[in-house]
């Protein structure tokens, strides 16, 4: 028996007190455990109860917020603001933008809408038509291209085309230089855009809508789905358009090139196509109502076939003069038949900053009024 026994032997009230003593700190220090974690429990649920309260009064401002400014804009200046709110938040977060966007599913105009500089550069490529053209008149062959990279490939009265390889592809870049006599520019160019008359007129379309569209630039993403021939399945694009009509250089320009969106994900139905653009210049010969233009036209396309570069290269070369031929068909059907078909030079580039542009520019006697939308014949 050691020491500590001896004692609590000689003195056994003092052995009961200890233990007596153990006892009660020990149920203290239970006791004490307990309360402070009630006391973090009861923290918690203050502070949830907190958040939770913050989180609704914020969600009512927010519903408030909505209907009044629902009551005093109209649906398109809501989009605009909302728009504009978005940009700005995306100017200042890029990285976290570009992440909410993916996760929204939000179309990121800023980045893959087509810039004004792009635009410039497609009337600066017409520049050199006046050239060429007189290079052909002038009984020179197509092969005067002023570009040597371009290669012949096709020579009839009203047009020439000509290729080159696209660098680090199998793909070629096809360029036509064109003129009509018999339709006017604005015609040809109203038929090019207008969605619902392209279903009536191009029997390989399947689909053919607008999705999206951006108010500050009037651009527009759409969703084509087309035939191929057999036995290819069908194809379907999205790309974004953008056009305008500037009346400085006396040019129409309409840009399309292949983008995503989150609206048209990619289906089992088609094959879709990722690389695509195309660019038309048009030039009037005397106004934008008068009969007689040139133009030209870029054109790049990936169609995902297994075919060798030669077959893709007859494909393209082949249907495209088809195709073009078809569009000025439909033009003249639009004109002699009168059909309606919605004007979209409303979108006017114009430098001239005493005098807003009008749709009164265009043309000259005759000319055709109205904005962009307006039913045109």
């Amino acid at each position: 028996m050691n020491r500590r026994g001896l004692i609590f032997k000689k003195v056994p009230w003092l052995g009961r007190n200890v233990g007596l003593l153990l006892s009660w700190l020990q149920r203290a220090g239970a006791g004490a455990n307990e309360a402070a974690g009630q006391s973090r429990k009861g923290l918690l649920s203050i502070f949830a109860d907190h958040c939770g309260f913050v989180t609704g009064q914020r969600l009512r401002r927010a519903c408030q917020i909505g209907e009044l400014y629902s009551n005093i804009y109209s649906e398109r200046t809501k989009w605009t603001l909302v728009g504009n709110i978005w940009r700005r938040f995306q100017s200042r977060n890029a990285p976290t933008g570009k992440l909410v966007a993916a996760l929204a599913g939000i179309f990121m105009w800023e980045n893959e809408k087509i810039q004004d500089e792009e635009m410039r550069r497609c009337g600066l490529e017409l520049e050199a038509l006046e050239d060429v053209k007189r290079m052909y008149t002038s009984s020179a062959t197509v092969s005067g291209q002023p570009d040597a990279s371009w290669e012949a490939v096709m020579e009839k009265k009203d047009f020439r085309v000509w290729k080159r390889p696209i660098p680090n592809s199998h793909l070629y870049e096809y360029r036509v230089l064109g003129s009509y006599n018999d339709v006017t520019p604005r015609q040809f160019f109203n038929v090019q855009l207008d969605t619902e008359y392209r279903k009536k007129w191009d029997s390989l379309v399947i689909k053919l809508e607008v999705i999206d569209r951006d108010s500050m630039t009037g651009s527009e993403v759409v969703h084509w789905a087309t035939h191929f021939p057999y036995p290819l399945y069908s194809r379907d694009y999205v790309y974004v358009r953008r056009y305008e009509v500037d009346i400085n250089h006396n040019l129409m320009i309409l840009v399309s090139r292949a983008v995503q969106h989150p609206k048209v994900p990619e289906t089992q139905e088609f094959v879709r196509v990722h690389s695509y653009q195309s660019k038309m210049v048009i030039r009037p010969h005397k106004s934008f109502d008068e009969n007689g233009f040139d133009y030209l036209l870029t054109y790049s396309d990936d169609p995902q076939t297994v075919f060798p570069r030669y077959c893709v290269s007859w494909m393209v070369s082949s249907g495209m003069p088809d195709f073009l031929e078809k569009l000025h068909v439909a033009a003249l059907r639009a004109k002699n038949l009168e059909m309606g078909i919605h004007d979209y030079t409303g979108v006017i580039k114009s430098s001239d900053t005493n005098r807003p542009a009008n749709q009164d520019r265009l043309g000259g006697e005759g000319a055709h009024t109205g904005g962009s939308g307006q039913i045109y014949a």
